[in-house]
């Protein structure tokens, strides 16, 4: 006689006399349509209900036999045709716990032994399940069969999701670890300074994780060298603050008037209002600043060479030195489908093409974006010219500088989606072989566009402001109308520094307040009961029937993760070291801010992770992968980038080209001179104001005193008469060229012998898997038969 499916809201599918059934109060439903009905009492003494569970699926309650429905039990069916076991438990949505049978991570043990510990590699029956096979090594395996499992319709799990048909899936937290870790000074703010058990986060989240934090924690700590060295070249300006002989050229030129900085009724000025800035900028651009730039360089090699060190030494402690990505995803693709093929290694030059045409296209749209900010700053700085306010008007080139800033910040946060979603259906045209694979194509790509998204428009800063702009008389405009921008009177170096230092602060401070209030404002809200009153005594009744409840919804209620987590993470520090090396040269005080905000950084993503995240799935691995190509990119790029802004953007080389070659120095025998003394006067050309191209939209003609002007002043080597380039001009490019070239093949050589210098991999660690093999080969030897001929 049929009977009407059960309605009751908890269900078990177990495994029993070879058949798949779903247990609901004393019925046994076969996956197959047929209805048996069973005693209860028959199964108390077969039934083996697991008492933790790997995953848990989430959907909504969907109308019976509904195109969802059908979907949600075909899937499921597919997991019991494998020997998951599920439960559902029904609240406002329906929770599906998963649990793997053991036979599947047997196979997996079987098919990965570890050269390093063979020993161990496989788990006799007597072993405990918990001892047999870590967490880590269940949730990684557990989830990729998930996501691989198809329906007939050939959908997977992440197609199911993107129909609705299922919320969410995640693997469950272990409540009694949490509080092992923060009882090990590590998810504390009070804990900032204590050292990060490395070991403990492995067991729990996995290498990738571990890996991640040891990676910055490594990177934090070698930072505070390179930012106690910003710090000794700020003060080294400061103590030469009042005593620099360029700076007090600039204060006392009060009788120097300077060109207008616009076309439309902008005033004649004096060299000596910019006296603070040129203090200002003293402070940054000295003597100093090229040995701190090679040193920087240096750094940098020194930083990724002790932590190939550092990494070696922890993966060998973990026995992954000669774990193989490809071999391990191969291994779980035939565990979770034997009949399934591998995929084959496969170039198309067409989609290459394609996938390169459109990733230049992207890019050419980024430098487009940053034109449009440069377009910007001239059309504001006309503005704040003619605005009424005194202030706004003498300050009009910094305003330019400092909003242009804000609107980069507010673009980089908007194009940081874009890129990425960018990125994603690029790779999508590629077409990669393996999750790795993808991984590492992604990230290229992501990388560079988030790169010229953070540093096109300080390249044009650095490089191209104030050197394409023309001259008085003849000005590059933009359409036609507003001339472009010039450097800041005190020097260009002032304009980068304070675009990097506005950059840079903003996108770390309020990058870790919204990366830590947000999880915590969502989690908080999904904590509010609706009814208080009765929802507390109902929570404890439904509790102490099922604790699978409590323990599912309360992993439900955190905020979730993606597989872009951890990426996102690595991310924001690639770009934070990107703006801690490549430009550092003009913002000395970078590698300060990044130690800082590093150690936030790393107690405020322990937090998240263990507070306020959902549990991520474990992931394994032996180094950070592609990143450290990134980082030695980085490297290469902060050589070229601090050589380009000392010979071009600083005003170095035209002062050392000025004292040796131009100075007083060299005409009279005057020892206590300062041979930069007249390098100001010696820097600006003479313009005739009767050549202006629009000479009656200028205003009047007279200075603050009521004086005629009949020249003024502007930052360029020109001759007075024809306005051709003098020959100081040509002598300052020599030297700018010779000093480029002479200091990238001094801090690349450099960082060459520091990266020969210093071994990948230490000898303890070679000598320890040498002391290892010996040992296998050696038992091996003693284990065959006397009379085995050899």
């Amino acid at each position: 006689m049929e009977q009407n499916p059960p309605t009751e809201m908890e269900s078990t599918v177990l495994e029993n006399n070879q058949k798949l059934c779903y247990l609901e109060n004393g019925l046994a439903w076969p996956l197959r349509r047929q209805l048996v009905t069973v005693e209860s009492d028959s199964w108390s003494g077969k039934l083996q209900i697991p008492t933790k569970w790997d995953f848990v699926l989430v959907c909504d309650d969907h109308k019976l036999f509904s195109e969802k429905d059908n979907k949600k039990r075909k899937f499921l069916e597919e997991l019991h045709k494998k020997g998951f076991i599920t439960k559902m438990i029904k609240d406002k949505k329906l929770f599906y716990g998963v649990y793997a049978p053991n036979g599947i991570f047997r196979k997996y043990q079987w098919l990965l032994k570890d050269p390093d510990n063979e020993s161990d590699s496989l788990c006799s029956q007597q072993q405990e399940e918990e001892q047999c096979v870590p967490a880590t090594m269940r949730l990684r395996i557990v989830s990729f069969i998930l996501q691989n499992t198809r329906i007939p319709t050939k959908e997977k799990l992440h197609d199911l999701i993107k129909q609705k048909v299922f919320e969410t899936a995640f693997p469950l937290h272990e409540r009694e670890n949490l509080g092992r870790f923060l009882k090990q000074h590590w998810a504390r703010w009070r804990d900032i300074f204590y050292r990060q058990p490395i070991e403990e986060i492995r067991k729990y989240f996995g290498e990738k994780v571990a890996l991640y934090f040891a990676w910055l924690g490594w990177y934090t700590w070698l930072l505070f060298p390179a930012a106690l060295s910003g710090i000794v070249l700020v003060l080294y300006g400061a103590v030469n603050y009042n005593s620099c002989s360029v700076s007090k050229d600039i204060c006392a030129a009060n009788t120097t008037i300077m060109c207008p900085l616009c076309d439309q009724k902008c005033p004649f000025w004096e060299l000596s209002d910019t006296c603070m800035y040129s203090k200002i900028t003293r402070l940054l651009d000295n003597e100093m600043t090229v040995l701190f730039a090679i040193f920087m360089a240096v750094w940098a090699t020194v930083f990724l060479e002790l932590w190939k060190r550092r990494r070696a030494d922890v993966v060998s402690g973990w026995k992954l030195y000669w774990w193989d990505e490809e071999e391990e995803e191969l291994a779980m693709e035939i565990i979770s489908n034997e009949d399934h093929p591998p995929r084959q290694y496969q170039h198309s030059y067409f989609r290459s093409t394609v996938v390169l045409v459109l990733a230049l296209l992207m890019i050419c749209v980024l430098i487009g974006i940053a034109h449009a900010l440069v377009v910007y700053r001239v059309i504001v700085t006309v503005i704040f010219t003619k605005s009424k306010s005194q202030f706004f008007e003498e300050r009009a080139n910094t305003m330019a500088v400092l909003t242009g800033a804000i609107l980069h910040y507010m673009t980089i946060l908007i194009m940081s989606k874009v890129n990425k979603h960018v990125a994603l259906f690029l790779c999508d045209l590629e077409k990669p072989r393996t999750l790795s694979d993808r991984e590492n194509n992604f990230t290229v790509k992501y990388f560079t566009f988030q790169f010229f998204t953070h540093f096109s428009s300080l390249i044009y800063v650095a490089f191209f402001l104030g050197r394409i702009n023309g001259r008085p008389g003849n000005y590059v405009r933009v359409s036609g109308r507003w001339r472009l921008e010039e450097c800041h009177p005190s020097g260009c170096l002032i304009d980068l520094c304070i675009q990097l230092a506005v950059i840079m602060t903003l996108k770390q401070t309020l990058n870790n307040f919204v990366e830590y209030i947000i999880p915590w404002v969502n989690y908080k809200c999904k904590q509010m009961p609706i009814n208080p009153k009765s929802n507390g005594r109902v929570h404890m009744e439904e509790s102490a029937q099922d604790p699978c409840k409590e323990e599912w919804l309360w992993n439900y209620q955190l905020c979730e993760v993606n597989i872009f987590s951890l990426f996102d993470e690595f991310m924001e520090m690639m770009i934070q070291y990107s703006f801690t090396t490549i430009f550092v040269a003009a913002f000395p005080l970078a590698p300060l801010l990044a130690f800082i905000n590093n150690l936030i950084e790393i107690r405020l993503d322990a937090i998240k992770m263990v507070r306020l995240q959902r549990r991520m799935v474990p992931g394994k691995a032996k180094d950070i992968g592609i990143w450290l190509q990134v980082l030695e990119g980085i490297g290469i790029l902060a050589v070229i980038g601090n050589g380009l802004v000392i010979a071009i953007t600083s005003d170095f080389i035209p002062m050392q080209v000025y004292k040796y070659t131009y100075s007083p120095c060299l005409k009279e025998n005057h020892t206590d001179m300062d041979c930069l003394t007249g390098y100001i006067n010696q820097s600006l050309s003479v313009f005739n104001v009767l050549d202006f191209e629009n000479p009656e939209e200028m205003v009047e003609f007279k200075d603050s005193k009521g004086k005629e002007i009949t020249h003024c002043r502007y930052r360029d080597y020109r001759n007075s008469d024809d306005y051709s380039y003098t020959v100081q001009f040509w002598h300052i490019f020599a030297a700018r060229l010779a000093f480029l070239i002479l200091f990238e093949h001094v801090a690349l050589c450099i960082k060459f012998i520091a990266a020969w210098y210093v071994p990948d991999v230490p000898r303890s660690v070679q000598n320890r898997h040498l002391r290892e093999k010996h040992k296998r080969l050696t038992e091996k030897l003693r284990l065959m038969d006397d009379s085995t001929d050899v």
